[in-house]
């Protein structure tokens, strides 16, 4: 076990993964603090209206003279940690439907893959829309909505390493000690379903991210005036030739997505015995 994690390191010395993690790192940081430090109130409408980039407004003004660099500032904690929040729910609903139908089999297995398959027929974004759309323009909804579409991946994969897991002999050997289903799942299968769900969720945050967004662009998420990258996008189509209004929200997307699927990457190769063998293979 020692040396498995002293090999850990080695995978993250890769250009992306490092790129990667300091950019999610530092938005992170900047999505719990941005608050603190925003040159302008966000929400103040003071600043000369479309005001181009300059030394007063680094990123400019909107159409109602607010400044745009402390709205995106402000915007990442918003958009952060929802999108956080939203994959940490996915993950624990999904991961304990898909331990609890893989493990049982059976009916329970039918009844929950079924549920499953009942969701992901659906268009991921149509369907988001619809609930969203039923429940009423808001985050809360729209968080809710996007959970709805996001839990059964996490449920599919952990319900597939489980099949796979329980005949395994060290499996059995609990079984027959005494172990009771639950425990089961929480000593001998967990610890092998923790590393590709990890993985998982890093990808899944960028996908969360331009769901809610996609959600506020739409008119389905943030209402204004909340300081919200969707919304932000969504008001520059009204000013057009001001270019730096959608610009840079649009920017900031790019970046939490990219970084975030870089630190998958990064994840998959650590946790993926295969990859490790096939990046030491090249390296020799």
């Amino acid at each position: 076990m020692r040396k498995r994690w002293l090999k850990i390191p080695a995978a993250w010395i890769t250009p992306l993964g490092v790129i990667g993690a300091v950019i999610a790192i530092a938005w992170v940081g900047i999505a719990f603090t941005a608050r603190l430090w925003v040159p302008f109130d966000p929400l103040s409408q003071d600043l000369p209206r479309l005001q181009a980039p300059g030394i007063d407004t680094l990123m400019g003004t909107d159409a109602l003279g607010r400044d745009i660099f402390s709205r995106l500032m402000t915007g990442a904690s918003v958009t952060i940690p929802l999108a956080l929040m939203l994959v940490l729910m996915s993950l624990v609903v999904g991961t304990l439907i898909g331990a609890i139908a893989g493990y049982f089999g059976k009916w329970v297995d039918e009844l929950l893959m079924r549920l499953t398959d009942l969701v992901m027929a659906f268009p991921t974004v149509i369907l988001a829309m619809v609930v969203a759309a039923a429940l009423g323009p808001s985050l809360f909804n729209a968080v809710i909505a996007a959970f709805v579409v996001s839990w059964p991946q996490y449920a599919r994969m952990t319900r597939s390493i489980v099949l796979g897991l329980r005949t395994q002999n060290y499996v059995m050997a609990g079984r027959l000690m005494g172990f009771s289903p639950f425990k089961t799942l929480r000593v001998d299968i967990a610890p092998n379903v923790v590393g590709p769900i990890l993985v998982l969720a890093s990808l899944d945050v960028g996908t969360a991210i331009l769901l809610l967004s996609g959600l506020s662009f739409l008119g389905l998420g943030a209402q204004p005036p909340t300081a919200e990258w969707g919304s932000m996008i969504s008001a520059a189509i009204q000013n057009f030739d001001s270019w730096w209004i959608g610009l840079f929200p649009g920017l900031a997307i790019l970046t939490v997505v990219m970084a975030f699927n870089f630190v998958g990457d990064s994840l998959r190769d650590i946790f993926d015995p295969t990859s490790q063998v096939s990046r030491a293979g090249a390296r020799s």
